[in-house]
């Protein structure tokens, strides 16, 4: 038989044994902080390529902020957030009545408003049927429509045009947006209506003289758009300025949502598509974009300032019908559909 332990041996193991649960405690405690900490800062913050600098982000959700109206309500416009797999979308006013009616309202609330929208799909609450609603363009009165020329590098191939050394600006008014599914209307002006599948994003928040390094950050997401475009007025008309070529109603086609950076694997290495009664007529890749988004965001802060809802179009790529031999031009019943990887498709009838 063991004699029984004396009461200092036992006091000593229970004075080493609570020594080390304290230990054991204290280093989880710090385990699970760094834990925290770092899926705080990987959803939360966007890592600089090259400096390694950290700088907060517009969102940090992977989500498909929509504008839309209700079928037999069309005047009454509302922002919500698609569910996936067409599961519906959240109308976020019904979620928050905080929330204002239109994306440029809800893209000035800052993080805010996407922190509500991330909210409102967290939740599955508010839920309309897609059969019960329209989709508008996702962003109505921007302030802005910025265009960007020649900016793929197959498409200056195809016009035998050298790589431009910086971006070439232009714009659309904003009264050339129209909706993802409504019809683009042939102008009696113009015999040369021509197509053009672009790579468009939307600035979430205002800034000014933007550092390349943080102009993700400034960007609420991306979306597809076609810059319809009468090229008679465009090349031949108004001393071959572009604007009027580029500006008339309906000539902009928007949509089918914003889809977040957090929601897309790479911006730029994404398949883009324009097909035309069904038949593809261009079919490239965003890699082929000589200045991406941060370099466009950047190059034109240094010249405007930027707002919430601003809208960029980045560029197309070759086999727009004026490059075609013979030309090849759109004419009333033609069918347009823009398609985009990841962010969705427009599809929209000439009349």
């Amino acid at each position: 038989m063991y004699a029984d332990k004396s009461p200092k041996i036992v006091s000593f193991q229970v004075y080493y044994i609570g020594i080390v649960a304290v230990s054991a405690s204290f280093y989880f405690r710090q385990i699970l902080f760094v834990i925290k900490s770092f899926f705080f800062y990987r959803n939360h913050c966007v890592f600089a390529p090259i400096t390694g600098t950290v700088r907060r982000a517009t969102s940090s959700a992977a989500m498909r902020l929509v504008q839309f109206c209700h079928v037999g309500d069309e005047g009454r416009v509302r922002v919500g957030v698609e569910r996936p797999e067409g599961q519906g979308v959240i109308d976020l006013k019904a979620f928050d009545p905080s929330v204002p009616s239109t994306m440029r309202e809800f893209l000035e609330m800052g993080q805010s408003g996407m922190d509500c929208a991330g909210r409102a799909l967290s939740s599955g609450q508010c839920v309309v049927p897609r059969s019960d609603i329209r989709l508008l363009s996702p962003v109505t009165g921007p302030e802005k429509v910025v265009c960007v020329g020649m900016n793929y590098r197959d498409h200056c191939l195809e016009q035998n045009a050298p790589i431009p050394e910086e971006p070439i600006i232009f714009s659309k008014f904003p009264s050339t947006i129209t909706g993802p599914y409504d019809d683009i209307i042939l102008p009696e002006e113009s015999t040369e209506v021509d197509w053009e599948v672009e790579l468009a994003f939307v600035i979430g928040r205002k800034g000014k003289h933007i550092k390349e390094e943080d102009a993700l950050s400034y960007v609420a997401g991306f979306t597809v758009a076609n810059d319809v475009s009468a090229r008679d007025w465009q090349m031949k008309r108004n001393g071959k300025q572009w604007l009027l070529g580029k500006t008339f109603d309906t000539f902009c086609p928007l949509g089918p949502a914003i889809v977040t950076t957090a929601a897309l694997k790479d911006v730029h290495n994404l398949g883009i598509r324009c097909l035309v009664n069904g038949a593809v007529v261009q079919d490239s890749n965003t890699s082929q974009m000589i200045f991406q988004t941060q370099k466009l965001v950047a190059w034109l802060s240094r010249f405007v300032t930027l707002c919430p809802g601003d809208v960029f179009l980045s560029g197309t790529p070759p086999g727009v019908g004026v490059f075609r031999n013979p030309p090849v031009y759109l004419k009333r019943g033609d069918v347009v559909e823009c398609q985009i990887d990841e962010i969705g498709s427009i599809k929209n009838k000439v009349v």
